[in-house]
């Protein structure tokens, strides 16, 4: 890698795009399947990303999801935090909806970040913004999980007209909605850092609201990484959407 040593976004992006391609590599071998291949993808793309970490920004701490936290993160002004394979289980089972997580939060926020999904041979990051794709008039799309779809979700998409769409991991989720394939990411009970931090750089600079689900922000390199519900999604869609969710909170 050429990256000079001032370009994080550029940086993260190849990263991103080099784990990706790694994780391609892991899977068409075929020695692996299942949750083996999914344990193999894991450990393969962690080294790759922690060896080139270590090499361009040796100064730098590291919060990974593949790897034994390290307290002195705390006291850093500049954290690197991934997810060398977001949505195991998705790679697993030959899905395309599955991303590899890259970002550099300083003093708390997500600023450059990459997220790779492999499966589509596309990388969005913080190096090369596109403008937000017109999505007319439609009903608004909502992206849930496959397997852990929040019940909040369904009482949103009421409120709103909209349509749940299950799709795998949590970076593929928000990259669709930046592409225009949904228009709001909604996730309640249970992530931590690693699985938001990029996907959010990302989101923001395209444009994209990002937040708690209570509206409140979103804070990084904390010393508990739980970070357990997420909101993204379209500018226009966020006071709706915040409020239909506020008004849920009411009731419960």
């Amino acid at each position: 890698m050429t990256t000079p040593r001032d370009d994080d976004d550029a940086l993260a992006a190849e990263l991103a795009a080099a784990a990706g391609r790694i994780l391609l590599a892991t899977r068409e071998t075929g020695l692996f399947t299942g949750k083996a291949l999914g344990r193999a993808g894991d450990a393969v793309a962690q080294q790759l990303l922690a060896n080139a970490l270590l090499t361009h920004r040796p100064d730098d701490a590291v919060l990974s999801e593949e790897a034994a936290d390290d307290d002195a993160r705390l006291s850093a002004l500049r954290v690197w935090i991934i997810d060398p394979l977001d949505g195991t289980r998705e790679y697993g089972e030959g899905r395309h909806d599955w991303a590899v997580h890259v970002a550099l939060a300083v003093d708390g926020v997500p600023g450059p970040s990459a997220v790779a999904l492999p499966g589509l041979d596309k990388v969005l990051s913080t190096a090369a913004v596109a403008p937000l794709p017109d999505v007319g008039d439609r009903a608004p799309r909502i992206a849930v999980s496959r397997s852990r779809a929040p019940e909040v979700a369904n009482r949103v998409a009421e409120a709103l007209g909209a349509e749940l769409v299950p799709m795998g991991s949590a970076g593929y989720k928000t990259m669709a909605v930046a592409t225009g394939e949904v228009d709001a990411y909604l996730h309640a009970g249970g992530q931590y850092e690693w699985d938001s931090a990029a996907p959010v750089g990302v989101a923001w600079a395209h444009g994209l609201h990002a937040s708690r689900i209570d509206g409140s922000a979103l804070i990084y390199n904390q010393a508990d990484p739980l970070l357990p519900d997420l909101l993204v999604c379209r500018p226009e869609l966020a006071e709706p959407i915040l409020a239909a969710l506020a008004a849920e909170g009411a009731k419960a």
